[in-house]
């Protein structure tokens, strides 16, 4: 693919803060309904992560870092404020901004959804993505 930059890495943000702290905030927003993050709903099931997400993670060709918004260095704060929950790519040229929050919640927690998903998202951003992944 002619101009095609690799993916070196993914980080999925979170859409609440990580620590004691912002895990109790998250939990009681998300029993009274004003909390809610796709991305924590696609890699956990409650408490436990999703042993299909971690099957999937297990297969890319990359690394795949999933942070809260308080565990963010300066690029990827940079790259997903506003936009979060996301899933940024790193590039040799920068940071793409693969999927965003409306793109997670259309995923819901299907992983085999994701995995074509972000492929779907790297071919259109002309990026890519060395992962085996679960589909085809």
């Amino acid at each position: 693919m002619a101009g095609a930059r690799t993916v070196r890495r993914l980080t999925g943000v979170c859409a609440a803060d990580g620590g004691i702290r912002g895990e109790l905030a998250f939990a009681l927003g998300k029993a009274r309904g004003t909390a809610h993050c796709a991305l924590s709903d696609l890699t956990h099931a409650g408490r436990r992560r999703r042993p299909e997400w971690d099957a999937l993670v297990a297969t890319m060709g990359v690394p795949f870092e999933v942070v809260h918004l308080n565990e963010r260095d300066e690029a990827v704060a940079a790259a997903s404020e506003g936009r979060t929950p996301c899933v940024l790519a790193h590039t040799d040229s920068g940071i793409v901004v693969l999927l965003g929050p409306e793109d997670l919640a259309a995923i819901g927690t299907s992983v085999l959804r994701f995995d074509q998903t972000i492929r779907e998202a790297a071919d259109a951003e002309a990026l890519v993505l060395p992962l085996s992944g679960l589909g085809p």
